[in-house]
């Protein structure tokens, strides 16, 4: 499998502290790969680090052989890296299909000349907008809410809606942090097929941070375990399960 993103090498130091200490990762075209471990481990550390919030102070990220070290977290959105975040952020006073045009404002196909003026180029280009705005909110079965203010969806929607947002910027990989924190079993039941069904339609590399286990092994393909910042283990959820190392410092034991 051709590795879409690569890192070596990767860290970050806050002062003394190491928060991540030589990550070494590849994620294939198409894999769905899970980042779990303690609260404290560097997870969401590493989101910021992939998607240019922090600049690393070690190692090199690589995406499809393209240096993001130096890259905005504007310029690393327009090669192909979204994000959602652990704390849902909508803007909740724009409606639903606001929300994820905001997501295509790079792909319109109209000047700043023809906004302003209104030319017919202006309303052409916002119609295919919101055409594509639609068809990306049917994928999550939410286009009867297209015209309704975001936050006046029910939680779960919210976290779809925040998904389809990120997938209007056409990403090759998918960053979803805790995308079910807060759900109730049966909102994360209908999260695991939309990320399996949003990985087959769009074709896309998908990287999620969560702790519910239940959901990560049941959809990833392959797990990376974070321990104080450096890697625990990797492996498939089978893997994973049985690492006694992992047991012992995150999953448990049945007992």
């Amino acid at each position: 499998m051709k590795p879409l993103l690569k890192t070596s090498g990767l860290g970050i130091q806050f002062g003394g502290l190491k928060a991540v200490d030589e990550f070494n990762f590849e994620i294939g075209e198409g894999q769905l790969f899970g980042l779990i471990g303690p609260n404290g481990a560097g997870k969401t550390t590493i989101f910021n680090l992939l998607t240019g919030v922090y600049k690393p102070t070690s190692g090199k990220i690589l995406l499809d052989g393209v240096s993001l070290n130096k890259k905005s977290p504007t310029q690393i959105t327009q090669m192909g890296i979204a994000r959602t975040f652990q704390n849902i952020r909508l803007f909740k006073e724009m409606s639903v299909i606001d929300n994820v045009k905001v997501g295509l404002h790079h792909s319109h196909e109209y000047s700043l000349l023809s906004s302003i003026l209104h030319l017919p180029s202006y309303f052409k280009g916002e119609e295919k907008m919101d055409q594509k705005a639609r068809e990306l909110l049917s994928v999550f079965g939410l286009e009867e809410f297209a015209d309704v203010k975001a936050s006046n969806l029910p939680y779960g929607k919210q976290r779809q809606l925040e998904i389809a947002r990120a997938l209007a910027t056409s990403p090759k990989l998918l960053l979803l942090d805790e995308p079910a924190a807060g759900m109730n079993p049966t909102e994360t039941a209908e999260l695991m097929e939309t990320i399996a069904l949003i990985r087959k339609k769009f074709d896309i590399s998908i990287l999620l941070i969560e702790h519910d286990m239940k959901l990560v092994m049941g959809i990833c393909e392959k797990i990376c375990v974070l321990n104080f910042g450096t890697v625990l283990a990797f492996g498939s959820p089978d893997e994973i399960r049985n690492n006694p190392e992992v047991v012992a410092a995150y999953l448990g034991s049945e007992e």
